[in-house]
């Protein structure tokens, strides 16, 4: 278990870097693991990150599952490639927005959907 401090906040992670409950992420959570994953030391992170991010969440709220990535951009009105300028790994961005572990098989559809 890895745990982060972030101004007051206390943040726990699991061995690999997700967070331990999807419940407790919010904008600031989001800023830690951000830093964490060295994708920002900014907080707060631009409004288009954020809309990326809260779209990934949002979806696999309803789903349960990880959006196809070049339909991201497309439904938050942001250019094709937003995702990859932000976050050039779709795993970066699925940790830094608080989701649980994804299954190997889902793993391998990521990975391979970006290669």
């Amino acid at each position: 278990m890895t745990i982060l401090k972030y101004d007051d906040k206390v943040i726990t992670l699991d061995p690999e870097g997700y967070l331990d409950d999807m419940e407790n992420w919010n904008e600031k959570t989001a800023c830690a693991l951000a830093d964490h994953e060295g994708v920002s030391d900014e907080c707060p992170l631009s409004e288009d990150q954020m809309d990326i991010l809260k779209f990934i969440r949002g979806y696999y709220r309803k789903f349960e599952a990880f959006p196809i990535v070049r339909a991201v951009c497309k439904n938050i009105g942001q250019s094709k490639n937003c995702q990859y300028k932000h976050f050039p790994d779709p795993i970066i961005a699925w940790k830094i927005a608080g989701l649980p572990k994804p299954t190997p098989e889902v793993l391998a559809k990521i990975r391979r959907k970006t290669i």
